[in-house]
């Protein structure tokens, strides 16, 4: 085999591929005698013709298609290997000389990583991220718990209704005094303050009692669903038929051994602390890294091929038509509901996929400029993170994966290194101190909300490590 390379515009190179006779060859032999079964010739029972006959009955050309598919792949592979072509795209194929006793050849035009012009990446300025527990957050999160534990309860009649409560209600609307389809209920249970109804409906009926009738006077949406009612007034008729409350456990010890495994209020509260002031570093640190991709990015030079970004947006709608399939529905399906067509489908994609390539791009050239080393050490912990956000033993995992999971690992580090690497070397300047509110707080939450925390911030790299992967296959 024999292979030129000329270098084109556009982050692309023309491989022109020559293939010996004896090869191709080989390969129309392959194809006859897959295809031989089709065949049905004349003084022959079908499938049973050798070979010269169907070519003579059919002409020589008739293998010529399955022959060079037998064979260009694994030239084609061959040729980007042996020249360390990084291919991120399909190349575009074309036949320029074809026949039987004849040297295959053919031009794979093939899109290739484009050149990364690094901008300033040490010692960028960054914004020093922090996220302070209160005791408010930490008495929200407890409430949150009790929340979990409430009792519902039936108000006394002479009860007027309060943010927070259940009214249960009979109700039916009319537009320009005529009832509207879908408008009518009865005993229908509406906690105050939840904004399920349309606005303003909720409010007004703050401070009835049970047995009272009012008319709500409220507008519909200008986005409503139904065109019919968007925008336009309405009245609904109502009448409170009862009202439930909420019923708070009391906040003590005894509270504490019924939603947790602690003994007090006080243990509770401290492991609650403790695992809010875990999940706000990672938020800091999920926040920071992110902060230091854009950085970099924003300084660096890329010009994307137009066939890697197709190919990244072929992956994203790949993974849609799976997701739909297990839903039940087809890619074509969900088009026609929605009124779309493919074009807007990968339009949606366009921005995410143009930013999952500059990330990598970025990363993976800082990597490679500053010789940064991955160990053993370093791919074996990797295993042990998976292994734990899946829910797998950490030690069994990372010592029975095989090479391929070996090698996943070792290209999500490639950036997770690299980030950590404008991190380390960044200016951090001021704070930015804020609180974040959250309801994980027993010993089995905390083991949770770290899981859930840790995808996070891996979601990012995982996808562009997929992706990558898909590229280069």
């Amino acid at each position: 085999m024999n292979v030129n390379v000329e270098k084109l515009e556009n982050s692309q190179v023309k491989l022109t591929i020559t293939v010996d006779a004896e090869k191709f060859e080989e390969g129309m032999n392959k194809a006859f005698f897959k295809n031989a079964k089709y065949f049905s010739v004349p003084g022959f029972r079908k499938g049973k013709a050798p070979r010269a006959r169907v070519e003579k009955y059919y002409g020589e050309t008739i293998l010529y298609e399955d022959a060079f598919n037998e064979v260009a792949p694994e030239a084609y592979d061959l040729a980007i290997t042996e020249n360390n072509i990084e291919a991120v795209a399909r190349p575009e194929i074309d036949i320029k000389e074809i026949g039987k006793g004849k040297d295959l050849v053919f031009e794979a035009i093939v899109t290739v990583k484009p050149e990364v012009k690094l901008g300033e990446y040490k010692g960028i300025k960054l914004e020093k991220k922090e996220y302070p527990v209160s005791d408010e957050d930490v008495d929200n999160a407890i409430k949150a718990m009790a929340e979990k534990n409430v009792r519902i309860i039936t108000c006394e009649d002479d009860k007027i209704i309060e943010k927070g409560d259940t009214a249960v209600i009979d109700f039916e609307g009319f537009v320009d005094d005529k009832a509207f389809d879908g408008g009518k209920g009865e005993n229908y249970s509406l906690e105050i303050g939840s904004n399920t109804f349309i606005p303003g409906f909720e409010d007004q009926l703050i401070g009835l009692k049970k047995g009272e009738e009012t008319d709500v006077n409220v507008s519909f949406p200008e986005n409503y669903f139904s065109k019919e009612l968007a925008g336009k007034p309405a009245v609904f008729k109502v009448k409170v038929n009862e009202i439930k409350t909420k019923e708070y456990p009391k906040m003590d010890d005894e509270f504490a051994k019924d939603v947790s495994e602690f003994d007090t209020l006080k243990e509770l509260k401290d492991d609650t602390r403790e695992n809010l002031e875990a999940e706000n570093e990672k938020k800091a640190k999920y926040e920071t890294e992110e902060a230091a991709i854009e950085a970099v990015i924003e300084n660096a030079k890329i010009e994307i091929p137009r066939a890697m970004l197709d190919a990244e947006i072929d992956g994203y709608v790949q993974d849609m038509d799976n997701n739909l399939k297990r839903q039940g529905l087809s890619l074509e399906q969900y088009m026609k509901m929605l009124n779309m067509d493919m074009e807007t489908v990968r339009g949606q994609y366009e921005d995410k996929a143009e930013h999952n390539i500059l990330t990598r791009l970025v990363l993976e050239a800082i990597f490679q400029k500053e010789n940064i080393a991955i160990t053993d050490e370093d791919i074996t912990n990797k295993l042990k993170d998976v292994a734990k956000e899946y829910g797998r033993d950490a030690e069994e995992f990372a010592s029975k994966a095989n090479e391929q999971v070996k090698e996943f690992a070792k290209e999500e580090l490639k950036y997770d290194l690299a980030v950590k690497f404008i991190v380390d070397n960044a200016e951090f300047e001021g704070a930015k101190k804020t609180t974040k509110k959250t309801t994980k707080s027993t010993k089995t939450e905390k083991a949770e909300s770290a899981s859930s925390e840790e995808k996070a911030e891996k979601k990012t790299t995982r996808t562009r490590t997929s992706k990558a992967k898909k590229e280069e296959e």
